[in-house]
Formats: C-alpha cells, structure tokens, sequence
C-alpha cells in the first residue's frame, strides 16, 4: 500500500507545531482579513484571560506574577509607586510597565486548516466583542463544531492610529467545524495547552528584570532616587526609586 502523502503532512506540521510556543501561534499581518474558527475547550471556556508585562526593557513579554497568581512582585509594587507619585511622567511610565489583559482562544485558520490548532491572542475590545456575540441568541455557542459560526477577523491601521486594530463580525451562516469528522476528533484531541505557553517569571527573575530595566541607561538606582528627591520628585524614577533602594 502506498503512502498516504496528506497523512504524513499532518504528521510533519504536528511535529513542526511543538517546535517552539512562536509556531502554535495565529500570526495576523498588518491590511489582512482573515476567517477563523474558535475551538470548544473542555471546561467550557475558550476565551482564557492572562495579565501580561510587554516591553520590560529587553525582555520579552511575561505574566505579571502578582496579577496572575498573587506572588510577591517587585514590578507590580514599582509600578504602583510611580502611581502615587503622581507626575505625569510618572503615571506614563507606570502605563506602560503595567502588566495588559491580554486573551487567548485555540482557533483554526480557514485555508490553513492543515496547520492544526493555532492560539489567537487579542485585547480586551475584541474579547468583550466575543462575549456580545456569544450572548446574542442569533448566535449562542459559537464553537459548537456542527452549528457554530466563523469569525472574520480584520486586521489593519487606520491613518492617524498609533497602532493597528483588530475588528470581529461572525458570519452570517452557522457551518460545521468540518465536514470530515475524524479531523474534528483530532483537532480537539490535540488543542494547544494555553497555560503552558505562557513565560512565567519567578518573583527573582522579575526583581532581575526590574533592576535591568532600571540600570538601562548605566545609572546607579541610589544616584537616581537622590537626584529626583533633590528635583522635587520630578525625574522618571520619583519617589518610587527612593522606596525600593
């Protein structure tokens, strides 16, 4: 019996998608609409919220230690001391070190279903857009795989936006997950593990990283919190420094 080629490419992306938490991801480009589908998860809940630091420094993004899991947490208590501060410039650099709610869903990518499961990662906008739909009766369980609903997703940059912007409509006709059943069975049987794609920091590795970012521009931590005492608490530091020192 000859080798059925369209098994051992699923196999080859199956083993491609375990090669690193980037490849099971759901990559979206900038002027791009795409269709997807979201999966059924077994506890009933695909919209899985985590509260993410992005750009620490050189760091990549990580899950805020005390938001997620209540864990002693150098930046979250930085973060609020820049809050209480109170400077403009202060309450900025807060914003941007606060750790973002960020949601993820395991979707298939209409056209590419032969890539497997992959993670969509979206905003708070775009997850409470989901909720809408889900909770309107036109449309209910949006993953069921016989009568659910795909999602056209857009992706792109309105002139004057800082940053692009994701919109979301469902189609208007419910439709089967597929048609060939036994591909359903082992797309749910093999849903990428959410949680474990996250980057958990231990609450050292987040003092690591605060100190790095800190140090950044090669002052001493001690110079800068004198230096914004002596300024009036104005510098970007504040009177958050001069508390961790």
């Amino acid at each position: 019996m000859a080798i059925d080629m369209s098994k051992m490419k699923k196999k080859l992306n199956k083993l491609n998608n375990k090669g690193g938490n980037g490849a099971r991801y759901f990559k979206m480009e900038i002027g791009n609409t795409y269709e997807i589908r979201i999966l059924p998860t077994p506890d009933g809940d695909p919209f899985k919220q985590f509260f993410v630091h992005y750009r620490v420094g050189d760091s990549a993004p990580f899950l805020s230690p005390k938001k997620n899991f209540n864990e002693d947490d150098a930046l979250d208590r930085f973060v609020r001391k820049l809050y209480d501060e109170g400077s403009d410039e202060s309450r900025n650099m807060a914003r941007e070190l606060s750790a973002k709610a960020r949601f993820f869903s395991p979707v298939i990518v209409r056209g590419h279903e032969d890539d497997g499961p992959k993670v969509w990662s979206y905003s708070k906008t775009v997850y409470q857009e989901l909720l809408k739909t889900v909770l309107d009766p036109d449309f209910g369980d949006i993953t069921d795989p016989s009568s659910g609903f795909d999602l056209k997703v857009t992706y792109d940059k309105n002139a004057g936006k800082m940053y692009p912007e994701t919109t979301v409509r469902p189609r208007p006709k419910a439709s089967k997950l597929s048609k060939d059943e036994s591909q359903v069975e082992e797309w749910l049987a093999n849903l990428p593990d959410i949680d474990a794609m996250q980057s958990r920091k231990t609450p050292a590795e987040v003092q690591e990283i605060l100190d790095a970012f800190l140090m950044s521009d090669g002052a001493d931590p001690e110079a800068l919190a004198s230096e914004s005492t002596r300024a009036g608490g104005n510098s970007r530091v504040a009177n958050a420094l001069a508390d961790l020192v």
